[in-house]
């Protein structure tokens, strides 16, 4: 496989793990409302980074809803460490850790854990001509659910050197804006504007890996749409 720019800048990646601070009036804000978390998401990619600033910063993230005993998580993936002083004050506590330790450690035939939370769609033409269309050609980006979605997934991990063993799916709540968001991702990388097709679904279970460097550029670059939603970050862990 052809080593892309983004697996050039493994040994930089990180993950940030934000446990929030659910008194906080921008946390509360941003739970509600996943326009807002993305733009608070972005305060951490460096400025002046031009057209698509999310996608050249590596910046994925996902929201892990809070349990009995822990608060709501921010997941944050990124190429280089986030300037967290620029997050909202008493935002919520953070840690950031290097990824290239994992990256080193895909190896094949090694049997990792998986989460991801993704919005499972694809593009189908549409027949009835008063059916609303995202462009010219008569397509339109919808929504899997069940096995369709399940499908999905099964065939998105295959093409990202994995091999499912089992999966656990569960649907995730998908925060529509109060408007209309101005994301700030530079021309062409908003993906999708929110709205039906944008449905998250989360995926857990055991896999084997199967290709470590189709991994590694999964694990960079996300899978699937909806990436200044919150979906598409890939996460790993031994078996």
């Amino acid at each position: 496989m052809t080593n892309t720019p983004e697996m050039m800048l493994t040994t930089t990646a990180t993950l940030t793990r934000i446990r929030l601070n659910r008194r906080s009036r921008a946390v509360r804000r941003d739970l509600t409302d996943t326009a807002r978390l993305h733009k608070t998401v972005m305060l951490l990619a460096p400025d002046d980074l031009g057209e698509h600033p999310r996608q050249k910063a590596g910046l994925l993230f996902r929201l892990e809803d809070a349990t009995d005993d822990t608060p709501p998580i921010l997941l944050i993936q990124s190429h280089q460490p986030p300037d967290l002083t620029r997050l909202p004050q008493d935002y919520g506590s953070a840690e950031t850790r290097a990824l290239h330790p994992m990256f080193q450690a895909l190896t094949p035939g090694r049997a990792v854990r998986y989460r991801i939370t993704a919005n499972a769609s694809a593009v189908r033409r549409v027949l009835d001509d008063h059916q609303p269309v995202n462009n010219k050609y008569g397509r339109k980006t919808v929504a899997l659910y069940g096995d369709d979605a399940l499908a999905w997934w099964q065939r998105r991990a295959h093409q990202a050197g994995l091999a499912l063993t089992t999966t656990d799916t569960t649907p995730a709540r998908f925060r529509h804006p109060h408007k209309p968001p101005n994301l700030s991702t530079g021309p062409g990388e908003a993906d999708h504007a929110p709205g039906p097709s944008h449905v998250l679904t989360r995926f857990d279970g055991l896999a084997t890996i199967t290709d470590p460097d189709q991994l590694r550029h999964a694990l960079l670059t996300g899978i699937g749409r909806g990436k200044p939603y919150g979906a598409s970050l890939l996460s790993l862990a031994p078996a």
